[in-house]
C-alpha cells in the first residue's frame, strides 16, 4: 500500500498542515489571496515525495559528517552544508539539521511560486521565515518544549538578518548529549539554526555527574544516528553553582559560533535559569531562577 502525505488546511482556514511520517509542518502565508493560494499549492507539490528523497540517502545522512559529501538530493546537501562547520571538532551527522532543512526547502518552493508578504514554515519548532518589507514575526520562548507557557517573546523585523529559528535540548523530539532543557538559536537560515542548536545543547553539560542518567542512543532507538553514544534521559538534583557551570559551558559555545558568524543569537535554559547571547535587542544577559540552591531538573 502506497503511503500518501497528509495535506490539508487547518480548521482556522489560514494555516496549511503537511504531514508525512516524522515530518510535521504547519505553514502560514500572508498577503494577497492569489499569492497565498499559489504559495500553498507550491508547498504541497514540493512536499510530496520529499521524505522518500531523504530516505533514499539515509545511510549517509546518519553517518558522521565530513568536509566532503556524495549526497545528491538538494535537502540532503543542505543538511550536510549546515553541519559541515562542526565536523572537525565534534561528532555530528547531517540529521542534526534535518528539520530546519526541510522547513527551508518548503519555504523556498513557496517563494519560487508567489510573493506573499510573510511566511513561516514550522517543522516541530524549527522555523524558516520570509519577512517582506515592514513585516515582523514574534517568537515565543518556552522554558521547556514539553510544557505550556511562554516565558518571554522576541520580535524579528524584516531588516533583521534572522530567517531561521531552531530549538534543541533533552526535552525535544530528538536525543541530546547534553542536559539543557532547551536551546533556541537564531540564524540566517533554518538549517543553520538547527545544526547550531544541536551543538550548543550538547555543550550544556556536567560530564560524569551522578545525578545525570544517560543511556546509549541505540538502546532507545536501534537506528539512531548517534549509535552507542550516551544520551541524557534524566537530570536529578543539581546545585545552583552546577547549573551555572553547565549553562556557561553552553553559552561559551554559543559565543564561539556567534563570533564565527554561524548564528545571530541564542537562548540557553536549564532548571529555570537562562543565558541569552546575541546582538541588538538580544543582548547577553542572565536571569536567575526562583528556585532553591538545590534545584530539581527532572
Amino acid at each position: 500500500m502506497t503511503r500518501l502525505p497528509q495535506i490539508a488546511l487547518l480548521s482556522d482556514g489560514r494555516r496549511l498542515h503537511l504531514q508525512d511520517g516524522p515530518i510535521d509542518l504547519v505553514v502560514e502565508a500572508r498577503g494577497r489571496a492569489d499569492d497565498v493560494r499559489a504559495a500553498y499549492e507550491a508547498a504541497a507539490r514540493r512536499f510530496a515525495g520529499l521524505l522518500d528523497e531523504l530516505c533514499a540517502e539515509l545511510p549517509e545522512l546518519r553517518s558522521a559528517a565530513g568536509k566532503r559529501s556524495s549526497l545528491k538530493g538538494v535537502v540532503a546537501r543542505r543538511m550536510h552544508a549546515a553541519v559541515a562547520p562542526y565536523a572537525s571538532d565534534c561528532f555530528i551527522t547531517p540529521m542534526a539539521a534535518v528539520a530546519g532543512s526541510v522547513a527551508e526547502e518548503i519555504l523556498g518552493a513557496m517563494l519560487g511560486a508567489a510573493t506573499p508578504d510573510r511566511v513561516y514554515v514550522n517543522n516541530g519548532g524549527d522555523i524558516a521565515l520570509h519577512l517582506g518589507r515592514a513585516e515582523y514575526f514574534s517568537v515565543g520562548l518556552m522554558d521547556r518544549p514539553d510544557r505550556d507557557g511562554v516565558m518571554r517573546t522576541m520580535r524579528l523585523d524584516a531588516d533583521d538578518p534572522v530567517r531561521g529559528i531552531a530549538t534543541s535540548g533533552r526535552h525535544g523530539r530528538s536525543f541530546s548529549l547534553g542536559i539543557a532543557d532547551a536551546v533556541t538559536v537564531l540564524a540566517a537560515t533554518a538549517s543553520q539554526a538547527d545544526a547550531a542548536a544541536t551543538v550548543i545543547a550538547n555543550a550544556v553539560d556536567l560530564p560524569g555527574h551522578p545525578a545525570i542518567v544517560r543511556t546509549p542512543a541505540n538502546e532507545l532507538q536501534p537506528d539512531s544516528d548517534l549509535g552507542a553514544r550516551l544520551v541524557t534521559r534524566n537530570v536529578g538534583v543539581l546545585l545552583q553553582n552546577e547549573i551555572a557551570m553547565a549553562l556557561e559551558s553552553g553559552a561559551e559555545r554559543a559565543r564561539q559560533l556567534f563570533d564565527r558568524g554561524l548564528i545571530e543569537g541564542a537562548v540557553v535554559r536549564l532548571c529555570g535559569d537562562m543565558l541569552v547571547i546575541g546582538t541588538k535587542d538580544i543582548e547577553e544577559q542572565r536571569t536567575r531562577p526562583l528556585v532553591p540552591e538545590n534545584a530539581v531538573c527532572a
